[in-house]
């Protein structure tokens, strides 16, 4: 199959390769069917490209290449919903907002993370109750919070 795309062109898939994401993303409940595009494996970003609408992808990255701490409660619902258990191959996303031309303001919304059934390709995104994850964590400290931090 074939997916045509403004800022990627044709995007080629299988059905093997769709992510199923049955509640939709917050805000966006109506996109259920995805393909994850990955244009430098290098890079710590990937696409979530959504098949329900050509025009709309957003950028996803690994929190734990960032926070290796980061961690979420995987309740018995969730892994009920998603078919998860302990040895199945599971991945969690965060979306990432990377504000043109400044690649040092990189947010990650650490708040509602993806968590995917890498197996199955079912996936979910999760509100996660823990106030040091917020919705736009900052990646990199500014330069005004580097210089107090010096200072302290």
């Amino acid at each position: 199959m074939t997916l045509e795309h403004t800022r990627f062109g044709a995007i080629e898939y299988s059905d093997d390769d769709i992510l199923q994401i049955p509640d939709g993303l917050i805000g966006f409940m109506n996109l259920r069917r995805f393909v994850i595009l990955c244009h430098n494996p290098e890079s710590p970003f990937r696409w979530l490209q959504s098949i329900d609408e050509p025009g709309l992808a957003f950028l996803l990255a690994d929190p734990a290449r960032y926070l290796e701490d980061y961690s979420i409660d995987i309740d018995n619902q969730l892994a009920k919903e998603l078919s998860l258990a302990v040895e199945t191959p599971t991945l969690i996303y965060t979306t990432a907002s990377i504000p043109a031309g400044k690649p040092k303001e990189l947010t990650l919304n650490l708040a509602a993370p993806i968590v995917i059934n890498a197996e199955q390709r079912i996936g979910k995104q999760v509100i996660v109750e823990n106030e040091a994850y917020t919705m736009r964590y900052r990646v990199f400290a500014s330069e005004g919070r580097v210089g107090e931090a010096a200072a302290a």
